[in-house]
C-alpha cells in the first residue's frame, strides 16, 4: 500500500457484518478472492457477451469479458497508483447479476417484471443483491458480506426511487456527489473491453469487415498506421494487432487524461474525489472517438439480423420462462418456493432466472415446452 497516491482508497467503511481484518491481504484482495470464489462468478462462463456460448468456443463470455475488465483496470489503476485490489474487486463482480443472453435477457425480463409487478430488473442492483443476500457460502451471513467501498462500484447507476432505499450506498446519486477513483475507473474500463472486444468477436464471425470499420475514425487511424508498418499483415493476425493497438491507445488516453483531470482539480485525498467532477474519462476528442464506434457497433453488429434473430429467440425463452414459474410456482426449484414468502413471488422468479446460463436456460425451456422431452 505504501506506493499508492493519497488520493487512493487504503481503508474501507466497513461490512454490513463485521469481520476481523484479514491476516495475509488486504480488505478489498479479500472481496476478490470472495467474488472469484463465488458460484454467480462460475456461472459468468456460460452466460452471453454477445454471440451465444455454443455457436463458437473462442467468443468472449461474460466471464472471460469481467476477465479483460479487471486485467485493463488493474493495469490502468497501477499507472495512477490506484488500489487495484479495489478495482479489480469492481471489475469481476460488476456483471453477477446479468441474466443468460446477455442484453436481451436483461431487457426482457425487465419487461416482465414490470408488467407482473412494477419493479422491473437492472443487472447492476442485481449484481449488489448477489453479493448481499443470494450467495450461500459462509455460517455467519447471507451473501459474500464485502466491504462497502466494492458494493459502491458494483452500483454504477440506479433510479432516485432505488437510491432512497439503500442508505448511505444510495445517497451519492441523492447528493449529486462522485464514487471512488476506483469505482470510476472499474465503470469505464468495462466499456472499454466491451466495445473493442466486440470488435474483435465481431470480425471474428464476419459480421462486420475492416472495410465497414474504416468508417470509425479511431479504427482507420490505427488500421492505417499497421498497414504502413506491416504491408504483409493480413487476416485474424492484423485484426488482433489492430484490436491490441485500439486498446493501446484509448488506455494512454485515460491515463494521460485522468493525470491532468488530478492535477486540474486539485485531488488530494479520497473526500476529494466525491465533490468533484468525473475524474478518470478521455480526453474529449477520444471521448467522440468512442461515440462514433459505439454507433458504428449498435448498427452494424448488435442490430445485424443474425444478432436480432438470436436476440428473438433469446427473448422468448426469458418471457415464457418467466410466464411459467409465475403461473406454477411448483415448477420451480423447493429452494426458491421457500423463498417467496420473504421475498416475493417475481422477485423469486427474476433471481432464478437471471442466475441461469444460457445452456441451461434452454435446457429449461426445452424441458417444459418442447414436446420431444415427453
Amino acid at each position: 500500500m505504501n506506493n499508492l497516491a493519497s488520493y487512493a482508497l487504503t481503508t474501507t467503511r466497513g461490512r454490513l457484518i463485521y469481520e476481523e481484518p484479514p491476516k495475509y491481504r488486504s480488505e478489498f484482495g479479500r472481496d476478490r478472492d470472495r467474488i472469484i470464489h463465488s458460484t454467480a462468478f462460475r456461472r459468468l462462463e456460460y452466460k452471453t457477451q454477445v454471440f451465444i456460448n455454443h455457436e463458437g468456443d473462442l467468443f468472449r463470455t461474460r466471464l472471460t469479458h469481467s476477465l479483460e475488465v479487471a486485467q485493463i483496470g488493474r493495469s490502468v489503476a497501477n499507472a495512477l497508483k490506484l488500489n487495484a485490489d479495489l478495482v479489480e474487486a469492481i471489475c469481476l463482480a460488476h456483471d453477477l447479476g446479468h441474466t443468460p443472453f446477455g442484453h436481451v435477457g436483461q431487457d426482457e425480463l425487465n419487461r416482465c417484471m414490470h408488467k407482473a409487478c412494477g419493479e422491473g430488473f437492472e443487472h447492476n442492483l442485481q449484481s449488489l443483491r448477489i453479493v448481499d443476500k443470494l450467495e450461500e457460502r459462509y455460517a455467519q451471513f447471507d451473501g459474500l458480506n464485502l466491504t462497502f467501498e466494492t458494493r459502491e462500484g458494483i452500483l454504477k447507476h440506479c433510479s432516485i426511487k432505488t437510491a432512497k432505499t439503500l442508505g448511505d450506498l444510495g445517497s451519492r446519486f441523492l447528493n449529486d456527489t462522485q464514487p471512488s477513483l476506483e469505482a470510476q475507473l472499474a465503470n469505464i474500463a468495462d466499456e472499454l473491453a466491451y466495445n473493442f472486444h466486440d470488435v474483435d468477436d465481431g470480425l471474428r464471425a464476419g459480421i462486420i469487415t475492416l472495410e465497414q470499420l474504416k468508417k470509425v475514425s479511431i479504427v482507420a487511424e490505427e488500421l492505417s498506421y499497421l498497414q504502413k508498418k506491416y504491408p504483409a499483415l493480413n487476416g485474424r493476425r492484423l485484426h488482433k494487432e489492430l484490436v491490441r493497438h485500439l486498446i493501446n491507445k484509448t488506455i494512454y488516453d485515460l491515463i494521460e487524461a485522468t493525470t491532468l483531470n488530478l492535477k486540474k482539480n486539485n485531488i488530494i485525498t479520497p473526500q476529494d474525489v466525491y465533490k468533484a467532477l468525473p475524474i478518470v474519462i478521455y480526453t474529449e476528442p477520444m471521448m467522440q472517438k468512442q461515440k462514433d464506434l459505439k454507433k458504428f457497433l449498435l448498427k452494424n453488429l448488435y442490430k445485424h439480423s443474425s444478432v436480432m434473430q438470436l436476440r428473438f429467440k433469446s427473448a422468448n425463452i426469458v418471457r415464457r420462462l418467466f410466464e411459467a414459474f409465475v403461473s406454477d410456482t411448483g415448477l420451480l426449484p423447493e429452494s426458491y418456493q421457500e423463498k417467496i414468502p420473504s421475498s416475493g413471488l417475481h422477485r423469486v422468479v427474476a433471481d432464478y432466472i437471471s442466475g441461469m446460463t444460457d445452456r441451461y436456460a434452454f435446457r429449461q425451456y426445452n424441458r417444459l415446452f418442447t414436446v420431444e422431452n415427453i
